[in-house]
Parts: structure tokens; C-alpha cells; sequence
């Protein structure tokens, strides 16, 4: 059990201070409270390891698909949220990341086939570090374009850590992998001390200071 705290409700300056103590929120479909979760192991993306397998990269090759970065948030986290099983996003965290994203601490990636959205993913931003929500695809292999562009963005702005939460086997397919939470808390603390831009020419923000 990795949850480590409840609350009735959620900030964004909740959510940046938890993000950088290494704990993220979830909040219940069923009950009006947010729980905090801070497992003892996490799942991260290598900003240089991602696998292209050779399927992938036929759909990368061949697919006429587009990609854009924070043009849709809302539609991104609606259609993240939109699952047959129920949802952890609820309208409390969907207000709470709309409003980090207009502050400029949430991201979004889009994905569009023939005008239409097909894929994307969402997270946060802090220093050098993004932490990635939520994924989702309307159209094979959208969600795997939107992650993988993320990671090659990510990149190209200098970023060190690109946190996934847990590891799937999906996301280990993909060239994910997993380590002990007080590895992850080393690497995050070095992370959320290095100022990073998002956007290309972006102001940069100052260094977050971890209380």
C-alpha cells in the first residue's frame, strides 16, 4: 500500500510541493477525498533509452499524424479520464491541473490524425524533472507517439528526469524502467533544483525550492 496521506481537497501548490517531496495525488470516483501515494518504487523514462521497435517505427515512418504541445489540455485530460473501468481523475484533479497548466507548470501533448485528436499525454513540470500523468489513444500506437515525443522534447530542453509512477509492462516495452524510491528521491531533489523552459524560448523559471 503506497498511499501515504488523505485530504479533502487539492491545490496546485499542494501538488508542486508534493511532486517534489516525491508523492503525487489520485483522487476517488467514489468518495469526495484525494489520496497521496509515494510507492516504494518508481518508474522512470530515459530520456535517451526509448525503444523503437520496429513496428513503432513503420507507424512513425508511415502514419500521417501530427503532433503539437499544449494546444488541447482540457481535451487531452477529458479524454485521459474517459475509461470504461472509472477514473482516479476527478473533476477536483481536472480543475486543479487546468489551473497548473494555465500557471505553466502542466503540459500537454497532442496528437492528431486528419484534423482530430488521436492521442496525447499530460503532466507536470518542476526544474529539470517532468513527472507524466496520464496517456491515452483513440488510433494504434497514438499514446506511444505522443510519449515518444515527449521524450525527445524533453531532451532537446536539457531535462534529466521523465517520471512515469509505476511500471507496466507496456511502459517497460517501451524502454522504462524501475528503482528504489530512495534513488528516485536523490534524482528528483538534484531535478527540481535545476530551472528548465518547457516551450522553446520560454522564460525560465527560478529553481524550485523543496521545503
Amino acid at each position: 500500500m503506497d498511499c501515504c496521506g488523505v485530504t479533502r481537497s487539492i491545490t496546485p501548490a499542494a501538488v508542486l510541493e508534493m511532486y517534489a517531496r516525491g508523492v503525487f495525488p489520485m483522487g476517488s470516483s467514489e468518495h469526495e477525498y484525494i489520496t497521496w501515494h509515494k510507492p516504494e518504487t518508481r518508474a522512470l523514462m530515459p530520456l535517451d533509452g526509448f525503444h523503437v521497435s520496429r513496428s513503432f517505427r513503420r507507424t512513425l515512418a508511415k502514419t500521417a499524424f501530427s503532433v503539437t504541445l499544449d494546444q488541447a489540455f482540457p481535451e487531452v485530460l477529458a479524454a485521459c479520464a474517459d475509461r470504461p473501468e472509472g477514473t482516479w481523475i476527478t473533476g477536483a484533479i481536472a480543475r486543479t491541473y487546468i489551473e497548473l497548466h494555465k500557471q505553466g507548470h502542466a503540459h500537454s501533448v497532442e496528437v492528431w490524425l486528419d484534423g482530430s485528436l488521436a492521442g496525447g499525454l499530460y503532466g507536470v513540470h518542476i526544474g529539470a524533472a517532468f513527472f507524466a500523468e496520464s496517456k491515452f489513444h483513440r488510433a494504434t500506437d497514438m499514446s506511444k507517439v505522443a510519449l515518444w515525443n515527449l521524450t525527445e522534447h524533453l531532451r532537446a530542453r536539457d531535462f534529466i528526469l521523465l517520471e512515469v509512477q509505476y511500471l507496466t509492462a507496456h511502459l517497460e516495452s517501451l524502454g522504462a524502467v524501475e528503482i528504489p524510491a530512495h534513488e528516485y528521491e536523490r534524482r528528483l531533489l538534484a531535478a527540481v533544483k535545476q530551472p528548465r523552459s518547457f516551450d522553446e524560448g520560454a522564460a525560465v523559471p527560478a529553481a524550485f525550492a523543496v521545503p
